[in-house]
């Protein structure tokens, strides 16, 4: 990150530039200038991302240039040096985004600590802000597949989803989220278009055919409940159990027993 240092008097400002170890606070380069008017020209040139002002200096005062500052858009942070603790200074600061100030004189490393800290926070910014950005290149990108999808008769589509779900009927991994993800749809819209064409939602979709599935595999007599329940995606027997009594009022031992029978 770079920093720039404003501060009218001379020997302090490059003292701190020289003294300061300031890659061990974030910073890789380091500009100064003299008054506000260099400020400005320092900004304009290299762009730096903090600024380290002194508030007290003749002619336009630090305030004054953290102000032209906002009103030329730059996304700068600022923290002023000032030798003695003013409420109006410190509102007025605030109210132009300067979270930060050093009261002087102060040690070299209690500079350097606030400044690590003005960096952590603008890394964190930055990071959020790139995370907001690619948010906004997925949701585009959704939008554009969806789009491309449309060129496709939603039956069709539907039709494709529900061949891929008895065909994968064995997978424990079988999922919605998955399936509408496979098709590149969002899992809400995916689940709304699937239920106009079938009458039922993909969940009830694949419960149904999961169950007429073992309904058949128990009534060949060849699998007992345990073996049938893997061999239609459900990895624990309850699970298996419970659906299938729900859906068809007996448990899968004694569908198999009556199936015996006959």
């Amino acid at each position: 990150m770079k920093l720039l240092i404003v501060n009218d008097e001379i020997l302090t400002a490059e003292t701190m530039k020289e003294e300061i170890p300031w890659k061990q606070y974030g910073i890789d380069e380091v500009y100064t200038a003299y008054d506000a008017e260099a400020g400005k020209e320092r900004i304009q040139e290299y762009d730096p991302d903090i600024m380290l002002c002194d508030i007290e200096m003749p002619g336009e005062n630090g305030l004054a240039l953290l102000r032209w500052v906002r009103e030329n858009r730059k996304e700068m942070e600022c923290v002023f040096l000032t030798c003695h603790a003013s409420f109006a200074y410190a509102r007025e600061a605030i109210s132009l985004g300067c979270q930060d100030y050093i009261l002087i004189p102060a040690k070299y490393e209690d500079i350097g600590e606030i400044i690590l800290k003005v960096v952590r926070r603008l890394e964190e910014r930055r990071v959020a802000m790139r995370y907001q950005e690619y948010g906004k290149y997925m949701l585009k990108e959704h939008l554009r597949q969806e789009d491309d999808n449309g060129k496709i008769p939603p039956e069709q589509v539907v039709e494709e989803v529900a061949a891929c779900i008895i065909k994968n009927l064995r997978s424990s991994s079988l999922s919605v989220d998955g399936l509408a993800e496979q098709f590149h749809f969002h899992p809400v819209y995916f689940n709304r278009m699937f239920k106009k064409a079938k009458g039922v939602s993909v969940s009830q979709f694949i419960i149904n055919e999961r169950m007429k599935l073992a309904a058949s595999l128990l009534e060949t007599g060849r699998y007992n409940a345990n073996e049938v329940s893997e061999k239609v995606g459900y990895s624990h027997y309850p699970n298996f159990y419970n659906m299938f009594k729900k859906y068809y009022g007996t448990s899968p031992s004694q569908y198999l027993e009556d199936h015996k029978e006959n």
